[in-house]
């Protein structure tokens, strides 16, 4: 474990997030039915899919009613553009947040005055359960604009009420900068972009001139072997926290102290588990599944029974930090993340996890899929530490069939391993490009 300060523990809302298991049943099933009759009266598509599927709102009397509801995908989203999956006329619509487009139509979600502040409300609450308090100087390294994760997470700090350094994404050695004349104490961004960062810290011999402990780290998935490297790399208590455009933004759920799974605010947000293959709900939720969420307080958009493609399990047992709501995993991958690799599922981040677990790796690494012949070849591009690549050939080797062994257990299947200098494997101011799939193009 790296030597980081553990911050104290405490709670943003105590009334709603440590509610009794009971009265929170009792609200969500009272925000369900609410919800559900608002997106069958005010979104004709809604309508639609319900009465194709026989469901009407009289039908939902419990919350286990909400599996008889059909599901919303981002495709169904993507239908509704730009605005059919509004329930509120445009007048009442005061932002709007697009995702990036980059895998077809953009999907288009608004907000009404109300939810800005619901938003907010949830911004402070994960950011307070990741130690954030009123005395720290917060630099936001996420891009504003259409993402949702820049402009939440500065609400969220303003809530709070500590100081936001808006600097948005980009420009490292000025991020840098600013985090020595500004006395940044918590970093938000990517962790792919905070283990760069961390990497340039190192470069240019600063670390000891930061006065950085907090990184509050979202918008991709990541292992705990990556939170190590981010808190010896950048000297942070290092938290993840998850969210998606479609249902709100960051905000969903996030890490508390305890580093022990994320709390999900149940009072804004009914969670389920299904069966990825089937669609049924799983029958043990400590064994994982596609998360799907419903949105309980939303007024602009509605989202019932959304499919994130989002992979985790929910955790048995209560959290000593006293909040009440379930506890889901990190994000162990998505759905449509997963590389089939010979008839193997192979996900990025099993990958991650086994590199990280080998002395002398970096977490800088790229995945290329490509096809021989009828056979699918898997390489990963390992960054090694300096001293590794400019020794002698035998060690080289020795590294090199280190790693395939330990991939080859992880997966399940051959990678080939080829070890690449420092620096040499891109770097992301976002979201890190981890695979690349050649057999698309084939």
């Amino acid at each position: 474990m790296s030597n980081v300060t553990k911050p104290e523990n405490r709670v943003w809302n105590p009334a709603c997030e440590c509610l009794l298991k009971k009265d929170l049943a009792a609200l969500q099933l009272k925000r369900l039915k609410k919800v559900v009759k608002t997106a069958w009266d005010k979104v004709p598509y809604y309508r639609a899919k319900m009465e194709a599927a026989g469901v009407a709102p009289k039908d939902v009397r419990s919350l286990a009613d909400a599996a008889k509801l059909p599901f919303t995908t981002k495709d169904d989203l993507r239908g509704c553009f730009p605005y059919q999956a509004f329930a509120v006329p445009l007048e009442d619509v005061v932002r709007i947040h697009a995702s990036s487009g980059t895998t077809g139509q953009a999907t288009v979600v608004g907000y009404t005055k109300k939810d800005l502040a619901t938003w907010s409300e949830l911004m402070a609450r994960l950011q307070t359960a990741a130690g954030v308090t009123k005395s720290d100087v917060v630099q936001i390294a996420f891009g504003y604009g259409f993402f949702t994760g820049g402009l939440g997470h500065h609400y969220g700090v303003e809530t709070v009420g500590a100081a936001v350094l808006p600097v948005s994404s980009g420009k490292s050695e000025r991020q840098i900068q600013i985090m020595k004349d500004y006395g940044t104490t918590t970093l938000i961004c990517t962790p792919s972009y905070g283990m760069y960062l961390a990497e340039l810290i190192g470069k240019l011999g600063v670390r000891a001139e930061l006065k950085l402990r907090l990184g509050l780290f979202g918008g991709e998935a990541w292992t705990d072997a990556m939170r190590q490297a981010l808190q010896k790399g950048l000297g942070v208590f290092a938290t993840d926290n998850y969210g998606l455009s479609e249902v709100m933004g960051p905000g969903v759920s996030c890490e508390c102290v305890e580093q022990n799974g994320m709390h999900i605010a149940e009072d804004h947000f009914l969670p389920e588990l299904i069966d990825p293959v089937t669609g049924e709900p799983v029958a043990d939720e400590t064994a994982g599944g596609e998360l799907v969420i419903t949105t309980l307080t939303k007024e602009a958009i509605p989202v019932v029974r959304y499919r994130t493609r989002d992979l985790c399990t929910f955790l048995p047992g209560a959290c000593p930090c006293g909040r009440t709501g379930r506890r889901m995993s990190k994000v162990s991958a998505r759905s449509d993340d997963m590389l089939i690799i010979r008839g193997v599922n192979v996900y990025p981040q099993q990958i991650e996890e086994a590199l990280l677990s080998i002395e002398g790796v970096a977490p800088h690494y790229q995945i290329e899929v490509s096809r021989a012949g009828a056979l699918d070849e898997l390489e990963v591009r390992v960054e090694v530490s300096e001293s590794l690549f400019f020794d002698e050939m035998q060690k080289q080797q020795a590294m090199k069939e280190k790693i395939e062994r330990k991939l080859e257990t992880a997966l399940a299947v051959h990678a080939k391993v080829r070890l690449v200098e420092p620096g040499s494997t891109p770097r992301s101011e976002g979201k890190a490009v981890r695979v690349i799939d050649r057999r698309k193009n084939g």
